[in-house]
């Protein structure tokens, strides 16, 4: 079994930069792992931001996001994401995800590991 669990959340102004963390623990390696980062704003579905493979390590980025954001991972068990030039409709639990996919880009119901979410709030 693994557990994920996301940093990094803060309150930042807009045009600030945060960087999220998913530590993964447990008796599995991720290694094989996909990543994947999705959001959940109040009052609406949470939607995929970003994912990075294993091996090849080719990333993915929601338009929304695309330019501001940057997902990475430095071993089999944590990734992170870098946040820039963040903006007030950023605002959303933002949540970590790790599929058992490494040749494709997984769909969203392969994700078989979710953390718990870490707020970030972008506000003046």
């Amino acid at each position: 079994q693994v557990q994920l669990a996301e940093s990094g959340g803060d309150l930042v102004q807009p045009g600030g930069t945060l960087r999220l963390s998913c530590a993964a623990s447990g008796s599995e390696s991720l290694e094989y792992y996909a990543f994947g980062w999705f959001r959940q704003a109040p009052g609406k579905e949470r939607e995929w931001v970003a994912e990075i493979r294993s091996g090849t390590l080719l990333t993915h980025y929601a338009d929304s996001v695309k330019g501001r954001f940057t997902v990475s991972r430095d071993n089999s068990n944590t990734a992170y994401l870098q946040m820039n030039n963040l903006k007030p409709e950023d605002t959303a639990v933002y949540y970590c995800a790790a599929a058992p996919v490494w040749s494709r880009r997984p769909n969203r119901d392969e994700y078989e590991y979710w953390g718990q979410g870490t707020q970030v709030t972008v506000s003046s």
